[in-house]
């Protein structure tokens, strides 16, 4: 059975009153008085939750075997630094962000983004859009068992994402045309907290690019195919999982 996000704080000694998203969630799977099922807070805690009762939107549950599960996450932080992209495309790059492990994603309005999200009478619907993708953050980290809720920043431009000044030591911005490999820069690095910059369809302009490397990025290169935004940031996380993180693999084994 999939585990439900049941944000904190949690009672210990009496029943918890679920979510309106718990209680459909559960009436869907016609889980019955008695039965259990799992839960976690988005912070790392995850317990096993009885249900006590089930009426309208609501209901309540008594939580049992409270415990810390940070099983799945790396000791490293990847920050996924993504060019706001068209369509649906952003939908589908959160989901599969997190479900590849990263940590905090920020989209980021740059100079070929197709959708534009960070003028003043732009608000309204940005916020729409980061109340959609934290919905999808929270559904992703359900559906493949994570139990901390990744960190999903506001919409902000290209360059006052630069400008930030606290920001790990290790910055790559992906691009096609770069000669350096991020396999390279991986294998010569120790496990640390990284971003990784992918830019929007079309990718990072020339002048973007200059810019970045003014601030400390590394450009490199995915390898010899040129990918789709949304498909840069997975293969990126991955690889960074796969050379960084060989006592995984070897428990997959």
């Amino acid at each position: 059975m999939p585990q439900f996000y049941l944000p904190g704080p949690w009672e210990f000694q009496k029943p918890t009153t679920l979510t309106p998203e718990v209680a459909h969630h559960l009436r869907v799977r016609r889980i019955q008085t008695g039965e259990s099922f799992p839960v976690f807070d988005g912070k790392g805690l995850v317990a096993k939750a009885e249900l006590l009762s089930l009426s309208g939107k609501s209901g309540l549950a008594q939580l049992s075997d409270i415990r810390t599960d940070t099983h799945r996450e790396t000791p490293y932080a990847i920050t996924l630094a993504q060019g706001l992209a068209g369509s649906d495309k952003m939908d589908w790059i959160i989901e599969k962000a997190v479900e590849t492990g990263a940590q905090i994603i920020t989209p980021m309005q740059c100079e070929r983004s197709i959708l534009k999200l960070t003028r003043p009478s732009d608000q309204d619907r940005a916020q729409k859009r980061l109340s959609h993708w934290e919905g999808i953050i929270q559904a992703a980290c359900e559906q493949c068992d994570r139990t901390v809720l990744a960190k999903l920043e506001p919409i902000q431009t290209f360059e006052a994402y630069l400008s930030d000044s606290g920001k790990p030591a290790l910055k790559l911005l992906l691009s096609p045309d770069a000669t350096k490999s991020l396999y390279s820069v991986l294998i010569e690095s120790d496990p640390q907290d990284i971003i990784l910059m992918i830019g929007p369809e079309g990718g990072h302009s020339p002048q973007e690019e200059a810019q970045a490397q003014a601030a400390g990025y590394q450009i490199v290169s995915l390898g010899e195919r040129v990918l789709r935004t949304e498909t840069a940031g997975v293969v990126a996380i991955s690889a960074v999982h796969s050379v960084w993180n060989p006592e995984m693999q070897n428990r997959l084994k």
